[in-house]
């Protein structure tokens, strides 16, 4: 029993950690997009994009913290992250694309503001089944919690270099 919660646990913070650098990279390429006068499209790829840079990032910045080397980090980061960052983009920009007047909403309309909200807790509960089925495969997000003090995993002197 001990067993699954600290499973859940885990998984609803890795989710969580990938959903905030998927927001931090959608909004701000939703703000670059528009600023710009970007098409819709041209901006759906910009911020999806930049979702996965933010999300890539928010993983890495800890392991090269710890000593892990640039390109073992971004390794680790592309094995852990991508399929649950991918989960997240498809399923936000779906619903997004489900709410009327939602992906043509500027940034100073509500609707964007009431619709993101919406397609980020979706994409949530999309990709926490995910993120829980390769953490019990010992893969996704438990590729970077091994380098994590505190986590029962290695520590720093366990860490990579290149």
């Amino acid at each position: 029993m001990e067993d699954v919660q600290a499973l859940n646990k885990m998984a609803r913070s890795a989710t969580l950690h990938c959903l905030t650098g998927c927001a931090i990279g959608e909004v701000t390429g939703l703000v670059i997009g528009t600023a710009l006068g970007l098409t819709v499209g041209i901006t759906i790829l910009l911020a999806v994009a930049l979702a996965f840079l933010f999300g890539y990032a928010l993983s890495a910045i800890p392991l090269l913290q710890v000593g892990v080397g640039f390109f073992a980090a971004l390794s680790i980061v592309f094995a852990a992250d991508t399929l649950s960052i991918a989960t997240m983009e498809v399923v936000d920009n779906l619903v997004m694309a489900v709410i009327p007047g939602a992906m043509e909403a500027g940034l100073v309309n509500p609707v964007f503001w009431v619709s993101m909200p919406i397609a980020l807790t979706a994409a949530f509960f999309a990709a926490y089944p995910v993120v829980k089925h390769l953490l019990k495969k010992n893969k996704g997000h438990a590729l970077v919690m091994k380098y994590h003090e505190g986590h029962g995993g290695h520590h720093a002197h366990d860490k990579h270099k290149e």
